[in-house]
């Protein structure tokens, strides 16, 4: 009895008898929770295996409570129980089990128990067993069931549940300050949306009244606000109220404010005083790591005023040197999925990185004696590298060689790809608008928004440029050019290019920047992403061994003189945070005195191109590294199979080419792709794979098919005349198109074989259908004989 049947018939009724069916609980079957790795190699992408549980248990919709992995009757229970503790960690779950219809093996996380019992659990003894060893109330567990808001088509993902659950666990019990660590892209809003509206709808808040909490969702943009306030949390309808121009409105449920709306200034106060300390049930505080917690920032000031309130913070960016102050105030997360698992989980984009070095980046660049700059000025003479350009010294013919290089780019790719670039300031990023727009002028006739700068200055229409980026409906803008304001917090579903042209120090500003184009939309064709680094920037942060790793703890301990350990805590210790202007190369820049140019513009001169590389991550997603898809591809060849005669073996077999060329898939290689890069059109996929992997030589389909036609004379003439023919004319195809034209029944009904007759009078030339099969396989079999 296969794994199928075991489940028909012993699985399902066990789970339906401990009441596992009946309403509201659930037993979810065949449950895919990824979306499959996404792998980009020589510009082809292809999507990885997903993972899948046999069965789902859910106390309720929106409550998981355990996984099930079933196996074949003639294997063991013990088979299936390291599957199951797998996907149940995964999950977050606390109970797994696995069974082969007879026995049944119970894994208890919160005991660390394992051992077999005679039936499942009901979902009530389960979940008592829950509630009871993590201290949750009758109360709490009341509102911890309440439902969430389902958003027709978007289910929640596996760690989006996660995280919701185990937030609203900590609200309910009291935590005061909370945190969730998650990547860029991975919903954070629809995270907090989920989070309030199940605590408005359980009618929970600080004080046990009968009313729905008071929320108060801060952030230190107008952008974070807006969004989230019009869109997400759209179904709060009329309990919504952005706080602005100093209206204090205490009538409604869901707040939304920037920190600078209700901060204290040299103007004012604080708006924010005008509310009690006790008003907000809850604050939430997304990008948290924005500086909103350092001890001497009017942020901090408004967090303590509202000390009362349960406060949530959400965050994109582990623990780092330039965010420390975050987890030193919120504490270690509760729950963190990273950029890493992201991508590994196919919910992410993977990237592919353009190093690209100017001659000027790569040498420096000095002035000559007696430069003056745009506006009279002698230029100091020093040599200026990469982090002073833009900062100290603007030089034109620089952005112009950067300009025309990404257009080139795009031309070479897609002209209409979305595109952001990061400049040094607004300033730069004017002129880069500039360049790009003269450089793509035959667009901008038709397209007057092909290139738009978005950043402070631009106000509402840069807003409105930013808006029509964003719709994945709208061909136009192409291109934004920017600074800073993009770097966080907005969701850019289709962009496909992400451009430095500055140099980045923090790991936490770039880890938000590369989030800009790691959005999925398998709909719009948008599985991977280019990063075009002009200024070494990524090459260096990818390398660092801090990128994406697990959130680093600090564990602080005090032992006794005989090193037995006394006191333990995490901490997070006091060190200098960065400060602003920090230009990289060990030069400080501060603002000049009103009226001062705080840089000099250098329009002279010429620069090229000195070197472009390319770098992927490798499907596995283990490193990044120059990849030419030749290399890759005979490096995996010989990785599955030991030879060339081991390959040809299993290649000459119909039924197992199919799993070469499935193994060959899920790394990326695709056939097509492979003769392209190699020029090699005509030759046949195996005579390729043994010449990359094994240096064998290579022959084209063509020589295969006269080479079978010489030598395999007996095999042709055991057949009658019109099943002669109709072999040749399947060599023929084979000749000219490849491998694919042996599947049938397909091939037969195409032309010119289509005229000997249908399918049935096909298969009746060679005496019946198996027959016909037979010699179809044979023929490949001699085919690749040698």
């Amino acid at each position: 009895m296969n794994e199928a049947d075991t489940c028909r018939t012993f699985v399902v009724p066990r789970l339906q008898a401990a009441g596992w069916e009946q309403d509201p609980h659930q037993i979810r079957e065949q449950v895919t929770f990824t979306d499959g790795r996404i792998s980009v190699i020589g510009g082809v992408s292809h999507r990885g295996t997903q993972r899948r549980v046999d069965y789902l248990l859910r106390y309720t919709p929106d409550l998981p409570l355990a996984v099930v992995e079933a196996k074949a009757s003639y294997k063991t229970a013990g088979d299936g129980v390291q599957q199951a503790k797998d996907y149940a960690t995964t999950l977050g779950l606390k109970f797994a089990y696995s069974s082969n219809g007879h026995t049944i093996i119970e894994i208890d996380f919160l005991t660390g128990l394992e051992q077999e019992v005679s039936t499942f659990p009901t979902p009530d003894e389960l979940w008592d067993r829950l509630t009871g060893a993590e201290a949750i109330s009758d109360d709490i567990s009341s509102r911890l069931v309440v439902p969430g808001y389902p958003v027709k088509g978007k289910p929640l993902r596996y760690y989006q549940e996660i995280a919701i659950n185990r937030a609203l666990q900590a609200i309910l019990q009291g935590t005061r300050r909370v945190l969730l660590t998650l990547a860029t892209g991975t919903g954070k809003t629809l995270v907090a949306f989920q989070i309030c509206w199940r605590l408005a709808s359980a009618r929970w808040n600080r004080g046990g009244e009968h009313r729905r909490p008071r929320i108060l969702y801060l952030s230190d943009r107008n952008i974070l606000i807006d969004d989230p306030k019009d869109k997400t949390f759209a179904p709060f309808g009329d309990a919504r109220w952005k706080i602005e121009h100093g209206d204090a409105k205490k009538s409604r449920e869901m707040y939304f404010s920037t920190y600078q709306a209700i901060a204290r200034d040299e103007r004012r106060p604080g708006l924010y005083r005008e509310f009690d300390p006790g008003f907000f049930d809850l604050i939430i505080v997304d990008e948290c790591h924005r500086g909103s917690a350092r001890e001497e920032s009017n942020w901090r000031e408004i967090l303590e005023y509202f000390e009362p309130a349960s406060q949530l913070g959400m965050t994109a960016t582990p623990l780092r040197e330039d965010n420390r102050d975050t987890y030193r105030y919120f504490g270690n997360p509760i729950y963190q999925y990273s950029l890493r698992q992201g991508i590994e989980d196919g919910f992410l984009a993977p990237y592919r990185v353009h190093r690209v070095i100017t001659t000027w980046d790569a040498a420096g660049w000095r002035p000559s004696q007696g430069d003056l700059d745009r506006y009279g000025r002698e230029i100091p003479d020093e040599e200026y590298q990469t982090p002073d350009f833009e900062r100290i010294v603007a030089l034109r013919a620089r952005t112009q060689a950067v300009a025309r290089h990404l257009t080139e780019f795009l031309k070479k790719t897609d002209r209409f790809a979305k595109t952001i670039v990061f400049c040094v300031d607004q300033e730069h990023a004017d002129e880069m608008r500039r360049v790009l727009s003269n450089l793509n002028a035959d667009l901008v006739r038709s397209h007057h928004d092909y290139v738009c700068r978005v950043t402070a200055d631009e106000g509402d229409i840069g807003t409105g440029h930013l808006n029509h980026f964003q719709d994945v409906e709208r061909t136009t803008p192409v291109i934004l050019t920017t600074s800073k304001l993009l770097t966080t917090g907005v969701d850019m579903p289709t962009c496909r290019t992400i451009a430095l042209v500055r140099t980045i120090n923090s790991m936490t500003e770039f880890k938000q920047i590369i989030g800009r184009g790691t959005r999925v939309r398998d709909d719009y064709g948008k599985l991977w992403f280019s990063i075009l680094d002009y200024t070494g920037s990524a090459t260096r942060l990818f390398a660092d061994p801090e990128f994406d790793g697990e959130p680093a703890l600090i564990t602080e301990q005090e032992i006794s003189e005989e090193g037995e350990t006394l006191t333990e805590r995490t901490v997070l210790p006091e060190e200098p945070l960065p400060r602003e202007g920090d230009a990289g190369g060990g030069v400080t820049i501060s603002e000049p005195p009103t009226g001062e140019r705080r840089k000099f513009y250098f329009d002279g001169g010429q620069v090229e191109i000195a070197t472009h590389l390319v770098y992927e991550l490798d499907p596995e997603g283990r490193q990044l590294r120059v990849v030419r898809y030749t290399d890759y591809t005979a490096d995996k060849v010989r990785t599955l199979y030991a030879n060339a005669a081991v390959l040809r073996r299993q290649w000459a077999d119909p039924h197992r080419r199919k799993e070469v060329i499935d193994q060959l898939a899920e790394r990326g290689i695709q056939f097509d792709q492979l003769a392209a890069q190699t020029d090699q059109p005509e030759a046949d996929p195996l005579d390729l794979l043994c010449h990359l992997a094994f240096n064998a030589p290579v022959r084209t389909r063509r020589e295969r098919a006269q080479r079978l036609r010489a030598q395999s004379r007996d095999f042709f003439e055991q057949y009658g005349p019109e099943a002669r023919e109709i072999l040749e004319e399947l060599l023929d195809k084979y000749a000219e198109h490849g491998v694919t034209q042996f599947a049938l029944p397909d091939v037969l009904e195409l032309p010119p074989i289509s005229r000997h007759g249908n399918v049935i009078e096909i298969a009746r030339r060679f005496g019946g259908e198996d027959r016909l099969v037979h010699a179809v396989n044979e023929l490949q079999t001699l085919l690749y004989a040698a």
